[in-house]
């Protein structure tokens, strides 16, 4: 294409200066067309920024690529998806050595997966297509998070330290009409991919595992005794398989046999230096500068919303993000008219010029979620973990935070079926068992998503920002316990019961107004699985809890690893798995310099 060769000019001068965001484009032919601001300020980017590691590619084509994915899905066009596996001959032995107990395919998220298991005493390798390593690019979590890693033996405490490559408080929800909340310890440290990847790899190769780099997944047999993968021109027998490959995962596509998402949340975004270090102390976990609006050549309603982190990379270096939720409705804008709002907005959001700051990386991801999640498992002796098995919410993103959350369960539940031989699909279905609290966050999603058509919730583009104000000045209101577990993810009956009464009683007005723009259908849905974490929740007490685990020791290995998976999913089905930390106050000098600093911004923004 004309914009191919434009790439290759930063890889034939390696050496030239950086230029500024709105430099001028070097002189074009007269024949080719001028490049769009986008196409521009990825000729800014240094050449190594551009690819490789978790995460993906930062280039151009791959945006367009993005982009064509994104056109497909919302035509409907469904493609008949490779058969990777073949189960065939699933009753018959292979008549290989088995070499693994379990095999990971996808590393850059399954390699922390993969020590947590061989520290437990398997035989691991991990399957990559690539190279095993991390990008340039902070991960954001919280501090507990980290700590896991520790606690299952990922990493030593000292690695978990240097792996912590920033931390800043505090953290900022708002949006149009309402005051800003203010938090600390959510999403507030900044974990080095590169060497938390690093650390997890020197502990699964120390404990006798094995990584084997630049070899894609070619065919996967799945067999009595084993399952056979070909990858990289070399044969691999283990008993069970981990499908960690993502959303991308072609054994899922298989799987879903070209099932269209439900919802669908694009982000864009850019890591970038020439921020101000003063207003570069604290975070955004969500925030929205904007009401409904219409957007792209077709006019549709999105809701936009922020997020943004200093990155570790310096004092004025900053990553932040613009996602939209939306379903597939042909007229939903293109990730091409997102990115162009990005740049368009992030003056006014971010306080700054664009030709003031040097992008190090320009980030983007179309991220799919489906209802008929976590994923069960299709086939004898592979399970899908992490995004790949959509165990994340239709609110998150998934990646690190999804997977740590359930680290532990996986470990002990992955370790236990391999001693008790519970490798048939219907067995592994009970790791990947349903959650009524993942299917009641869809609620969330559609108060948060504009019909496509406007004429669906009318003129009025405040309707989601009065919901957010209103939910949020009601959990602030119930304290740290409430806001906390539903910021990482996570819905319980007591926070639910607390923020929809409280908003019933402190804006009755708006909780009208949810049931009448999002109808009686969405509302029964959620009920439905409301109720059923309230029985989760009355099974999944301390008492009961216990009752059954200590049952389950006494039956055989196989009935026992069954009911406590099913513990497990009352467990995580309710939320009872969220330990809260120990609830800090704000430090009273960080809270007012991010509150000055948030009002220069808005104070600039307004003025402009």
């Amino acid at each position: 294409m004309l914009w191919s060769a434009a790439l290759l000019l930063p890889a034939l001068l390696p050496h030239a200066p950086r230029p500024r965001l709105l430099s001028r484009p070097r002189a074009r032919p007269a024949l080719l067309r001028e490049p769009s601001l986008t196409e521009r300020l990825f000729l800014t980017l240094p050449r190594e920024a551009q690819t490789g590691g978790a995460g993906g590619q930062s280039t151009y084509e791959s945006l367009l690529a993005l982009e064509a994915r994104w056109a497909r899905l919302r035509a409907g066009e469904t493609r008949p998806p490779p058969a990777l596996v073949d189960d065939a001959c699933s009753a018959t032995a292979s008549g290989r050595a088995v070499q693994y107990d379990v095999a990971v395919a996808g590393g850059n998220i399954g390699v922390l997966l993969a020590a947590a298991l061989a520290a437990r005493g398997l035989r691991v390798a991990v399957v990559e297509a690539g190279e095993l390593r991390g990008r340039e690019q902070d991960w954001n979590a919280s501090r507990k998070e980290v700590e896991e890693l520790v606690r299952l033996g990922v990493l030593r405490a000292e690695e978990a330290e240097r792996i912590v490559a920033i931390e800043f408080n505090p953290v900022r929800c708002g949006f149009v009409g309402g005051e800003d909340v203010w938090l600390r310890d959510v999403l507030n440290v900044g974990v080095r991919p590169t060497d938390l990847i690093g650390a997890a790899r020197e502990r699964l190769e120390s404990l006798g595992g094995e990584v084997i780099e630049r070899a894609r997944l070619e065919r996967v047999e799945v067999r009595a005794d084993g399952v056979v993968l070909r990858a990289g021109g070399r044969e691999i027998c283990a008993r069970l398989l981990l499908d960690c490959m993502g959303q991308a995962s072609p054994i899922v596509a298989q799987a879903r046999q070209g099932e269209l998402p439900d919802g669908v949340c694009v982000v864009v975004g850019s890591c970038a230096s020439g921020y101000s270090p003063e207003q570069n102390t604290y975070g955004d976990v969500i925030f929205s500068d904007s009401t409904t609006t219409p957007t792209g050549a077709s006019a549709c309603d999105t809701q936009y919303f922020w997020e943004a982190f200093p990155a570790s990379s310096g004092p004025t270096d900053r990553t932040t993000y613009l996602f939209t939720y939306m379903d597939l409705a042909p007229n939903r804008p293109s990730v091409l008219e997102i990115m162009n709002d990005y740049w368009r907005m992030l003056p006014a959001y971010q306080g700054v010029e664009l030709d003031a700051l040097q992008l190090q990386r320009i980030l983007f991801g179309l991220f799919v979620s489906y209802k008929s999640s976590p994923l069960p498992p299709a086939f004898d002796r592979i399970l899908q973990v992490g995004d790949a098995s959509g165990i994340q919410s239709p609110l998150s993103f998934g990646g690190f935070g999804a997977i740590t959350r359930h680290l532990g369960r996986l470990t002990d539940a992955i370790a236990e079926a391999i001693a008790a031989d519970c490798l048939r699909k219907e067995q592994l279905r009970a790791i990947n068992p349903y959650q009524p609290n993942l299917r009641a966050a869809w609620l969330f999603q559609a108060a948060m998503r504009p019909p496509a058509t406007g004429a669906a919730w009318g003129a009025d583009g405040r309707f989601i920002s009065r919901v957010l104000v209103a939910t949020f000045e009601t959990m602030e209101a119930r304290g740290a316990a409430v806001m906390t577990p539903f910021l990482q993810d996570v819905l319980r009956v007591d926070g639910l019961i607390l923020t929809i009464g409280g908003l019933m009683v402190s804006s009755p007005l708006v909780a009208l107004e949810i049931f009448a723009r999002l109808g009686p259908l969405p509302i029964l849905d959620w009920f439905v699985h409301f109720l059923a974490m309230c029985i989760y929740s009355a099974l999944a007490a301390e008492p009961a809890r216990t009752a059954a685990t200590r049952i389950a020791g006494l039956l055989p290995p196989a009935s026992g690893f069954a009911l406590r998976r099913q513990v497990e999913a009352w467990q995580f089905g309710c939320g009872f798995d969220y330990t809260p930390s120990e609830e800090r106050p704000l430090d009273a000098a960080s809270l007012e310099r991010a509150r000055s600093a948030a009002d220069r911004v808005r104070a600039k923004a307004n003025t402009a």
